[in-house]
């Protein structure tokens, strides 16, 4: 059995570390707030522009767009959404299985790595990173989805990519977050759910159909792209004050159990201690 100063320094390390899991869980709460209510007042407008799009294209099946028709390449240019900092669970390492562990083939990958965690285990794993941006996540900003929307689009354009992919954490709510990898480009509109009178109402294009659509789905890649660093953003201190709080909980635990382990330490001491003394005395006697 271990010594009581064993068990006592011991205690006391867990005891600093249970100090340190809920100064952090504090802060993830803090900072979930804000990213809770940015991200549910953002989300109804992207949803709005991803069902209009999509219903849009749906009224168009004879539009001839590169945006709809893909391009010539094998690449597939992936974005993926992950925080700089651990100790959030599951998080981080649940993104990067929905590429690892996904249909899409490592050789055919180009990675765009959002949040550093992501670089650091797709790299690892010998996934070639084209781009790498470790400040957008932190404060995520249209401009900055913007600048990386046109130079994904540009890629798209030019022939270097045919096919564009978005992996981020959906939020739900304050405990539940859905790892998703959905399709940006080019839009499948097997997902333009029309019913029959629907689909005969027809879309009309002013100027033409390429000049609009060349102004519609740069704004509706960008309006997804920044939606899903928001909610990224909500679900990594979601995720992290829930790493925290059970951490704090198992933390009490432990010292719990420490403190009964010291308690009968402590006493099997003062037995012995007792016993010797009887014994030195009837020695005596």
């Amino acid at each position: 059995m271990a010594s009581m100063r064993d068990i006592k320094r011991r205690k006391s390390s867990i005891s600093s570390t249970q100090q340190i899991t809920k100064a952090m869980k504090l802060v993830s709460t803090v900072k979930l707030q804000k990213a809770k209510v940015r991200a549910e007042q953002s989300n109804p407008y992207f949803e709005s522009m991803y069902s209009t799009v999509v219903s849009m294209l749906g009224r168009s099946e004879t539009v001839n767009h590169p945006y709809l028709n893909g391009g010539a390449s094998g690449k597939k240019a992936v974005i993926v959404i992950t925080s700089n900092r651990g100790l959030a669970g599951g998080y981080n390492s649940n993104v990067v299985k929905l590429i690892t562990e996904g249909e899409l083939k490592k050789e055919e990958l180009d990675i765009y790595a959002i949040g550093s965690k992501g670089f650091e285990a797709l790299s690892n794993k010998g996934y070639h990173i084209e781009y790498q941006n470790s400040d957008m996540i932190e404060t995520p900003t249209y401009a900055g989805a913007l600048t990386l929307s046109q130079q994904l689009l540009g890629a798209y354009k030019n022939g270097e990519i045919g096919e564009i992919y978005l992996a981020y954490t959906h939020f739900k709510n304050t405990v539940s977050h859905e790892p998703k990898l959905i399709k940006l480009l080019p839009i499948d509109l097997g997902d333009a759910e029309l019913s029959e009178e629907e689909k005969k109402v027809q879309m009309n294009y002013e100027p033409n159909e390429e000049e609009a659509l060349d102004q519609i789905i740069p704004k509706y890649i960008t309006s997804l792209l920044y939606g899903a660093l928001v909610e990224a953003a909500a679900s990594e201190n979601g995720a992290r004050m829930q790493a925290m709080d059970s951490a704090t909980s198992n933390a009490e635990d432990m010292i719990s159990d420490l403190s009964l382990k010291y308690n009968r330490a402590r006493q099997g001491s003062i037995t012995q201690e007792l016993t010797e003394i009887i014994a030195g005395a009837s020695a005596i006697s």
